[in-house]
Formats: structure tokens, sequence, C-alpha cells
């Protein structure tokens, strides 16, 4: 009969956890939008440098065929630029993958304190 008292008082408590359960997984929800929009940047340059830099290779070589000595500097140089870029852009990948937030951790972490909270009061209840 006591827990029923307990769960009465005990609701208008709940419903405010639920909420900022809410708040907090909107939160987490926000975070982890834009840590995978970071990814998907840094893919997209990833890949698009990459092509480049692939791309610029092929150019070198046609143009150390040909006999005009600048040429193959030039298009040394802008294929070791998207080269660069892409190292660069892999690195800042790896760092943001390093450093990522768990899904939804807040809220598991929320959901953990009170459950530990909850199997106290049941426990003070059986006694």
């Amino acid at each position: 009969m006591r827990l029923l008292w307990l769960l009465s008082k005990a609701a208008p408590a709940l419903l405010r956890h639920m909420v900022a359960y809410a708040d907090l997984a909107s939160v987490d929800l926000a975070r982890a939008h834009r840590e995978i929009a970071a990814q998907a940047v840094a893919s997209v340059i990833i890949l698009v440098s990459g092509f480049l830099a692939l791309f610029m290779g092929c150019l070198a070589v046609v143009a150390y065929t040909w006999d005009t000595p600048h040429r193959v500097s030039a298009i040394l140089w802008m294929g070791g630029g998207f080269l660069l870029l892409a190292v660069l852009a892999a690195i800042r990948r790896a760092n943001a993958a390093r450093t990522r937030s768990p899904f939804l951790g807040s809220v598991r972490q929320a959901w953990h304190e009170d459950r530990e909270l909850l199997e106290r009061l049941m426990s003070l209840e059986e006694e």
C-alpha cells in the first residue's frame, strides 16, 4: 500500500525526469548530427583530394613525356598540394573519430543514476 502512495507522490518527479530525458536526447542527437556531418565533410574532402591527386599524377606522366620543363614541376606541385590536403583531412577525420562522444551518452548516464536511485528506494520499501 505504501508503494502506491509513494508512486502517486513520485509521479510529478517521474514526469519531469521524462521531459529531462527528452531534452538530453535532443542534445545528444544534435551532437551526433554535428559529428556525422563533420565525418561526411572530411570523407568527401578525402575522396575528392585523392581523386585529384591521382588525376594530377596521370597528368604529370603525360607532361613528363612532353618537351616543356615547367609543366612537370607545376603539375607535381598541384598534385602534392592535393595530396597534402587529403592527408590533413584524413588526420582530422581520425582525430574526430577518436574523440567522438558515445551516442545518447548523457541520457544513458542519467538513466543509470536514476535506476540506482529507484533501486535504493525500492529496497527501503521492502524493509
